[in-house]
């Protein structure tokens, strides 16, 4: 950890702003169900709403994660962070007020237009700010203890949930996020990526904003090519074979990680009649195998094994943990399936890492956006999959006897992504460069 300390502050931004979001997760299931249907265990309207909420969100995520990437090479990471860590707070807000089925209505719609610009983005903005800071040799193990942050977040933030009452539970989160936002603000210091770029704040030009002919200025062209398009996009994923390869990872991986996530904690209530407090403690497992897993193996795995040979042997696991949650016969199984998480959290840092080696330094942002908004489009897909089948086999009218059938198929996804991870190969990453920056990390 003490070759990363320049990024000491980033850490601290990135575990209380997940803190802040984490520790209301196993609480929304309890809340969502006593505003809708309320002394139900199974609830066919919560699903469906959940599953439509994921749907806006992807749609909007599928767009604003390239463009918050590729704005941050433009005009820095914290510049670009302040957005989405500012806009978390209000859905917070509402429910720290009260939780009635108004109230409750209010953050749903809220923390969908919200979560279209929050989903994700910070983590994204995150790994971008990293790969400025800290050369390629040791990037994978970097983005490894981000994770990890971000996982001791999610086990501080479900501890949190076993200790709070539900109201203070939203309160504290809303607190915590205001002070993320004002942390990040106060003491992170500015990635610095191109300095005649950089010195042009988003909302006052250096240059004159003379206007063209046909009506349109200097600055408003600037904020046009500032925003990727399709064709960005796709000439990015033709430039290497490898980023490709790892774009087709994440989407399937995604795909049924949400799959996964769409259906575990109601799938969990209707046969076990899981609470908030188990849910929390699930959680908790699950936070902790991640947390210590990504910090203390991946900086030894990653340089031992490769990031390709990891990425799917990490995969793997997380086909094997879906696939035993699926098949569940008693309430301890799920315990015992979240263990599979300690060799599946790598996944996700192996990708971004490959995928950071394949791009220039003024590129970082583009790439994760890119990454983060394929994963995105998985996000769009999912529920229009997995909702339906969780809310069929989980009714009466099953056509058969297997609640954990759309568990099953999310694990079927992922082993798409595994058998394409096997085909992955290291490439040669781009020219190394060192960044000039006062937080670069040496090697």
């Amino acid at each position: 950890m003490e070759k990363f300390s320049g990024l000491g502050h980033l850490f601290m931004t990135v575990f209380l702003y997940n803190l802040s979001t984490f520790m209301v997760i196993p609480a929304i299931t309890d809340v969502t169900m006593a505003a809708l249907c309320p002394g139900m265990d199974e609830c066919s309207v919560a699903i469906y709403l959940t599953g439509v909420q994921q749907v806006i969100i992807g749609l909007g995520t599928l767009v604003m994660m390239p463009m918050l990437g590729n704005l941050s090479d433009k005009y820095g990471r914290k510049a670009l962070l302040t957005v989405p860590m500012t806009l978390t707070i209000i859905p917070l807000v509402i429910l720290a007020y009260g939780r009635t089925r108004n109230f409750f209505y209010a953050y749903y719609v809220l923390r969908t237009l919200t979560a279209m610009v929050c989903e994700g983005s910070v983590h994204c903005l995150a790994l971008a700010y990293v790969a400025d800071n800290v050369p390629e040799s040791r990037r994978a193990p970097a983005f490894g203890i981000l994770s990890g942050i971000g996982s001791s977040a999610f086990v501080s933030g479900t501890i949190s949930t076993r200790l709070l009452s539900t109201p203070s539970t939203f309160q504290v989160a809303a607190g915590l996020a205001m002070v993320a936002a004002v942390y990040m603000r106060v003491f992170l210091p500015e990635s610095i990526i191109d300095d005649s770029v950089l010195a042009r704040p988003i909302l006052k030009e250096n240059f004159d904003d003379k206007v063209h002919p046909d009506g349109e200025s200097n600055r408003s062209v600037q904020t046009f090519r500032a925003m990727p398009s399709l064709e960005d996009t796709i000439t990015l994923l033709k430039s290497s074979w490898t980023f490709s390869q790892a774009a087709m990872v994440a989407f399937f991986n995604n795909f049924g990680d949400i799959g996964l996530h769409t259906s575990l904690l109601y799938y969990l209530k209707a046969c076990f009649h899981f609470n908030k407090d188990q849910f929390a403690d699930l959680m908790l497992i699950c936070g902790i195998a991640g947390a210590m897993s990504q910090v203390l193996l991946m900086p030894i795995l990653a340089p031992a094994l490769g990031e390709e040979k990891l990425l799917s042997i990490a995969l793997f696991c997380s086909c094997a943990h879906m696939f035993l949650y699926s098949i569940a016969w008693s309430s301890w199984v799920p315990y015992v399936a979240a263990m599979f998480l300690v060799m599946s959290v790598f996944a996700p840092p192996c990708l971004r890492s490959i995928a950071s080696k394949q791009v220039g330094p003024n590129e970082q942002g583009k790439a994760q956006g890119c990454i983060s908004g394929i994963c995105s489009f998985a996000n769009v897909i999912s529920p229009f999959a997995f909702t339906p089948l969780t809310a069929l086999f989980l009714s009466d009218a099953a056509p058969f006897h297997f609640p954990g059938f759309s568990i099953l198929c999310a694990g079927f996804a992922v082993m798409i992504a595994f058998i394409q991870s096997i085909m992955i190969r290291a490439a040669p990453p781009i020219a190394t460069y060192k960044v000039n920056n006062s937080n670069h990390v040496d090697p």
